[in-house]
């Protein structure tokens, strides 16, 4: 199986990168879209704006690879601003489309009246798959928007701060 972590300049590579190692799982960081092809596990991270990530994968040419690997069968992981990419849009600094592999967007908290912004602090987190209960627990959440995706049988684990998210 190979893993390969893609390196689009704003992501927590070197945290990914460590969980899969202390896995012992061995992981590959590329840059280049026409090597995507090539993995069967492919991982978005992320730290920072939608808008300005989607910006350098589409530069990258990225965008259209990771599309592409997903309509192969490829597994695609986001973590953090990842995970959000992976949605149809979002409205962090007005409107910006995602890679819509997963109809949805993503929404700001400060919508919601009396939360504090950024949510930071730990949350307990849910599931209703049996193959994950024993990923459920307290997880640290640091971040001000969240994903809404259109189809609700999407959701693998739950949270909540303000709103279910």
């Amino acid at each position: 199986m190979k893993i390969h972590i893609v390196d689009y300049g704003m992501g927590n590579i070197k945290s990914v990168s460590n969980a899969i190692e202390s896995l012992g799982k061995h992981s590959d960081l590329i840059s280049d879209a026409s090597k995507i092809k090539d993995y069967d596990i492919i991982i978005l991270p992320g730290v920072g704006a939608f808008k300005r990530a989607m910006e350098i994968l589409i530069d990258k040419k990225l965008d259209i690879a990771i599309i592409k690997a997903a309509n192969d069968g490829k597994r695609i992981i986001g973590f953090c601003l990842g995970m959000q990419l992976l949605f149809s849009s979002s409205k962090e600094f007005g409107y910006s489309k995602g890679l819509n592999l997963i109809s949805g967007e993503v929404l700001p908290f400060y919508n919601i009246i009396r939360l504090r912004i950024p949510h930071m602090g730990w949350n307990e987190t849910s599931t209703t798959n049996n193959l994950f209960k024993n990923f459920e627990g307290n997880y640290y959440f640091v971040h001000s928007f969240y994903c809404k995706p259109a189809d609700e049988n999407q959701i693998l684990f739950k949270t909540s701060y303000g709103v279910n998210f």
